[in-house]
């Protein structure tokens, strides 16, 4: 039986290294992919294989097109393509939108964006020769809802779940389903930022009283990835009832 694949972004840490533990364990070549962690990456592909996985790392900035077809060719050098592609890469911006500098803007268009654009492109034509494939975009609460002083990253997110949508309608006919997971807080580094005090009166915002755990996205994330072949286009909240 053949090996499955599976390219997740950003997962040098916390939600994407999370999934590419999870895929490994389920019996996925993975690919795993990060723009400057290099350490942690190959820290992160060492761990697969001393349990027993197969993985391989690949450092590249995912927001420009030319370097995202070096990754395809990697990845094409190894297996025929993708079965699974999840774009998890993500940078974020806290501040007033008159503070935003246009390298600021472009950066978090092009990372949170314009990679989910050029990764879904290059991974489709396998999917479609196959009549297979699932694209699972990692968007947030805040593309839904909107947040202030990170109106950037809303933009993003928003963004990435119409794409989600649009494209899921594209490629129903091809029996691959493209759907998003929005976020709430996470207890990744993007949140270190916080202040003690500050982590405690988010958590008294979010219902279920707690932060969620990387594991609990990866957890989703691979059930979508092996089943629901008839749930496409959808926009799942996993926030603990923050929405």
């Amino acid at each position: 039986m053949k090996q499955k694949s599976v390219l997740i972004t950003g997962a040098s840490r916390g939600i994407g290294k999370a999934c590419a533990l999870a895929f490994a364990q389920l019996g996925y070549h993975v690919f795993i992919n990060s723009c400057h962690s290099k350490n942690l990456l190959t820290k992160l592909q060492q761990q697969i294989e001393h349990q027993g996985g197969t993985c391989t790392s690949i450092l590249a900035d995912i927001s420009k097109s030319s370097e995202v077809e070096s990754v395809f060719s990697t990845i094409t050098s190894i297996c025929d393509g993708l079965d699974v592609l999840v774009n998890n890469a993500g940078i974020s911006y806290i501040g007033l939108l008159t503070d935003m500098t246009d390298h600021d803007w472009d950066s978090i268009i092009g990372t949170n964006l314009s990679s989910a654009f050029y990764c879904s492109r290059a991974a489709i034509p396998y999917m479609v020769s196959r009549k297979s494939g699932k694209i699972i975009n990692i968007s947030s609460m805040w593309g839904r809802a909107g947040a202030s002083c990170e109106v950037a990253y809303s933009a993003s997110k928003a963004g990435l779940n119409g794409l989600t949508k649009a494209l899921a309608k594209e490629l129903a006919p091809s029996n691959i389903q493209v759907n998003a997971i929005a976020c709430g807080v996470i207890d990744t580094s993007m949140n270190a930022c916080f202040s003690e005090e500050e982590r405690k009166m988010l958590e008294d915002e979010v219902p279920a009283g707690r932060f969620g755990l990387p594991q609990e996205v990866a957890d989703l994330v691979t059930d979508l990835a092996e089943n629901h072949p008839y749930m496409t286009g959808q926009i799942i909240g996993l926030d603990g009832g923050f929405l």
